[in-house]
C-alpha cells in the first residue's frame, strides 16, 4: 500500500488524479487541504504520513506577477521545511510546466521551484520527479484559466462567442493520461530531475475552435453523436460534454412519429459504430449505479416511466431526470458521473442503451458507486 498525498487536490488535475488513485487498491490516499500551508502543524502531519506527495498547488494566473512568482516559491518551500522540520523524505512530484522556457514570472516560478526540489533531494537522500508538462485539457477545467479548451467549451454551450487571439500550434495532453503518467511513476518510484512528458495530440487553435462548432451544431442542438475519428476526439468530446448544464439540456426530447400502425421514434443519430442494448425493468427496480471514465453513454426511455439520475464523482449534487415512453426522450452520461435507471411506474419500463464500445470483461470502463451513497 502507498500513501499519496496531492497538494492542489481540489485543482482541475488534482482532482482528477485523486479520484484516479481512488480506483487502485494498492493507493491510500492522504487527504489535503489548501489550508494546510497555513497551518504548520497540520502540513507536517501531512508530509509525515505520505510515501509519495503530488505537488500541484500553485498560482497560475494573477494580475500581480511579482505576487504570483512569489506564492508559488512560498508553497515549495514551506513543503521542503516541512518535510526537513519532521525528518521524512517522501517521493516528491513536481508538476513544472513548457513555460519553463520563458521568461515570465509563472515560468521562473517553476523552473526555480524544480532546482529547489532538485537540492532538497541531494541533501536528503530523497526521491524527486520534475514533470515538465504541455498544455492539459479535459473534463471539469476551469474556463479562462486552465486551458482555451476549457474557455471554448464553456463559451459554445452558454451562448457566448469564442474569439482567437493568437492562432498559434497547440501541443496538448489529456488529463487522464496526465495522470496515468503520474500513477505510473508512483508506482514504479521513478525518480527524474526533467520529466519531459510528452503531447499526445498537436493543432491549431482554429482547428481546435471548428471541431468544437462542428460539436454543438451536432450534439449540443440537434442530439445527434458526432464523428470520433480518434482517441483526441473522444477525449475532446468527452469534454465539451461536461461543460453543458445537465439539468437544462436533460431529457433530451425526441421525435414520436405516429400513425394507425403505431408510433416510431429515432433513438440515435451517430456517426460511430458502438453496442446498442435493449432492456425491461420491472417496477420499483433500480438498474445501474456506476460510472465509467471514458466511454460514452445514452439511455432512451420508449415505454414506462423512470427517473435517471446522476452524481459526479467527489460531489453531493444529484441531478435528477423523469422520463416517460408516451414522451420519448433521452439522458446521456457524461463521464465521471455515477448513474443509474430506475422504474417508477406500474408497468414495465423498456429502455434503449447505446454505449460507443462494445463490452470488453478485460477493460469494462465502469466502476460500481451507488448515486445516493456519497463516499
Amino acid at each position: 500500500m502507498i500513501k499519496v498525498g496531492i497538494t492542489g487536490q481540489s485543482g482541475f488535475v488534482g482532482s482528477h488524479l485523486y479520484n484516479f488513485l481512488g480506483l487502485h487498491e494498492n493507493i491510500k490516499r492522504v487527504t489535503f487541504e489548501d489550508s494546510f500551508f497555513s497551518d504548520e502543524k497540520k502540513l507536517n502531519e501531512f508530509v509525515g504520513s505520505c510515501d509519495a506527495i503530488v505537488h500541484l498547488a500553485a498560482m497560475n494566473r494573477h494580475n500581480d506577477q511579482d505576487e504570483l512568482y512569489k506564492t508559488n516559491i512560498s508553497l515549495v518551500r514551506k513543503l521542503i521545511d516541512a518535510m526537513e522540520s519532521e525528518n521524512t523524505s517522501p517521493h516528491i512530484l513536481f508538476s513544472s510546466s513548457i513555460q519553463e522556457e520563458r521568461d515570465n514570472p509563472y515560468g521562473r516560478s517553476k523552473k526555480e521551484g524544480r532546482e529547489l526540489f532538485i537540492k532538497w533531494a541531494e541533501r536528503n537522500n530523497g526521491r524527486f520527479t520534475g514533470f515538465v508538462i504541455p498544455n492539459v485539457f479535459g473534463p471539469f477545467g476551469h474556463p479562462y484559466y486552465n486551458s482555451v479548451v476549457a474557455t471554448f467549451c464553456h463559451q459554445l454551450t452558454h451562448d457566448e462567442n469564442p474569439k482567437i487571439d493568437v492562432d498559434g500550434q497547440m501541443k496538448l495532453i489529456y488529463v487522464q493520461e496526465l495522470v496515468e503518467i503520474i500513477f505510473d511513476t508512483i508506482i514504479n518510484k521513478k525518480g527524474n530531475n526533467k520529466y519531459h512528458v510528452a503531447h499526445t495530440s498537436e493543432t491549431k487553435v482554429s482547428e481546435l475552435l471548428k471541431k468544437l462548432e462542428e460539436y454543438k451544431d451536432s450534439y449540443f442542438n440537434e442530439g445527434k453523436i458526432p464523428r470520433i475519428k480518434n482517441r483526441f476526439d473522444s477525449n475532446l468530446f468527452n469534454t465539451f460534454r461536461c461543460y453543458i448544464d445537465q439539468e437544462s439540456f436533460f431529457p433530451f426530447a425526441l421525435t414520436k412519429h405516429t400513425d394507425e400502425r403505431g408510433s416510431f421514434v429515432e433513438t440515435i443519430k451517430s456517426n460511430i459504430g458502438g453496442q446498442i442494448s435493449f432492456s425491461t425493468t420491472k417496477p420499483g427496480i433500480t438498474r445501474g449505479n456506476h460510472f465509467h471514465t471514458r466511454k460514452i453513454e445514452r439511455f432512451a426511455v420508449i415505454k414506462g416511466e423512470a427517473r435517471i439520475e446522476m452524481r459526479r464523482i467527489g460531489t453531493d449534487q444529484i441531478h435528477s431526470f423523469e422520463l416517460s415512453g408516451d414522451n420519448p426522450a433521452f439522458v446521456d452520461m457524461p463521464i465521471w458521473y455515477t448513474h443509474n435507471i430506475t422504474n417508477i411506474g406500474h408497468e414495465e419500463l423498456y429502455t434503449i442503451f447505446w454505449i460507443n464500445e462494445f463490452f470488453d470483461p478485460g477493460d469494462p470502463d465502469t466502476f460500481y458507486e451507488k448515486v445516493k451513497e456519497i463516499k
